[in-house]
């Protein structure tokens, strides 16, 4: 068992992979590029690591990603403590942990690695954990040892193109949409208005074929003390600090209580 595996099984990670970076480097724009090279002179490899979060489905009005521990957290952490054994075994390479606001194609990255197939929405699924799965990555210019895997697609079967409320466009995401901040056009409240959601969007996902058999995931952070909800008096009174202080470590809190607030009082037919 080399190094990279003895370390992923110690630290519990469910699936794992390394790609060669040059691949991606070959899918990324230049800006992308610079703002990895500023991080690693000379990426060679990118161990990526796969979070699932899917845990019992309660009803709720916050997406399911958002209801257990804020993934950035875990996975730097996780990854953070990992990176660390790995500088102390090679102390003359580079090992940065990357999460979410990534410069890498992550979902590329875990296909390159053989970590599942590429959906039509633009999610990773992977065989068991579906595409309830978040995505972590180390960056190193040292080369760890990788079996090389050709991306593949989902069964295109449509079923998350006809379900979505805008047809896959990404830039009328409901998910995105509901954490922009700011006023929304009279287009994007009527969108809010009508999603069940207050934050995030599940519906591709939930409609996935491919993830009908999803294992729900083995790891405590995503599983344990869950919010499913939040309400107007939940909020009530907050600042953005307090907000932050009453839910800490929670991926919805990164905007403040504004955007939550804004699409509870629509859903309310109220002008926020």
């Amino acid at each position: 068992m080399n190094i990279v595996d003895r370390l992923s099984v110690s630290r519990g990670l469910c699936a794992y992979g390394v790609c060669d970076c040059d691949l991606l480097l070959a899918h990324m724009t230049d800006a992308a590029r610079l703002g990895l090279t500023r991080r690693i002179a000379q990426p060679r490899s990118v161990f990526v690591a796969l979070f699932p979060y899917a845990a019992e489905q309660r009803p709720g009005n916050l997406s399911l990603y958002a209801r257990g521990r804020d993934y950035h957290a875990v996975i730097q952490q996780t990854l953070g403590d990992m990176a660390a054994e790995l500088r102390t075994a090679y102390p003359e390479n580079n090992f940065i942990v990357l999460a979410d606001n990534s410069p890498l194609p992550e979902v590329l990255a875990a296909a390159y690695a053989g970590l599942g197939c590429i959906g039509a929405h633009g999610l990773l699924i992977h065989p068991l954990y579906g595409s309830y799965v978040f995505i972590g990555t180390i960056v190193t210019d040292c080369t760890l040892p990788t079996t090389p895997h050709t991306p593949t697609t989902c069964i295109n079967c449509g079923a998350c193109r006809r379900a979505c409320p805008v047809g896959l466009d990404k830039s009328r995401c409901l998910s995105a949409l509901t954490q922009q901040g700011g006023t929304l056009t009279d287009e994007q409240a009527a969108l809010v208005r009508e999603h069940p959601l207050i934050w995030g969007c599940d519906t591709c996902q939930l409609v996935c074929p491919m993830n009908r058999t999803a294992q729900q995931t083995p790891l405590a952070d995503f599983r344990e003390h869950p919010i499913c909800s939040l309400s107007l008096d939940d909020l009530e009174g907050l600042t953005r600090k307090q907000f932050l202080a009453k839910y800490p470590e929670r991926a919805f809190t990164w905007r403040g209580p504004a955007p939550i607030r804004r699409n509870l009082l629509l859903k309310q037919g109220e002008q926020p």
